[in-house]
């Protein structure tokens, strides 16, 4: 199990990660990830960022009956 310190400092090294990269990464059970990230950015220490609809190859993720599923979410350090 990693600790908030280990997730901080794999975001230092590697700029910015997603969840499921930091949980393969550091052997840990995504929800706990995704529950240190979500610390880390209640204390201010990490941002989180979304692409936006540019970054769709289809252009259409508005419509998307995969409701946006393919927008990515990052993780980097404020």
């Amino acid at each position: 199990m990693a600790s908030l310190i280990q997730v901080r400092d794999m975001l230092a090294l590697q700029g910015r990660m997603e969840a499921k990269q930091l949980s393969l990464s550091l052997h840990t059970p995504q929800p706990m990830i995704d529950a240190m990230l979500e610390r880390l950015e209640a204390m201010g220490k990490a941002v989180r960022i979304q692409e936006d609809a540019d970054g769709c190859l289809s252009g259409s993720c508005k419509s998307c009956p995969e409701g946006k599923a393919c927008l990515r979410e990052w993780w980097t350090l404020r």
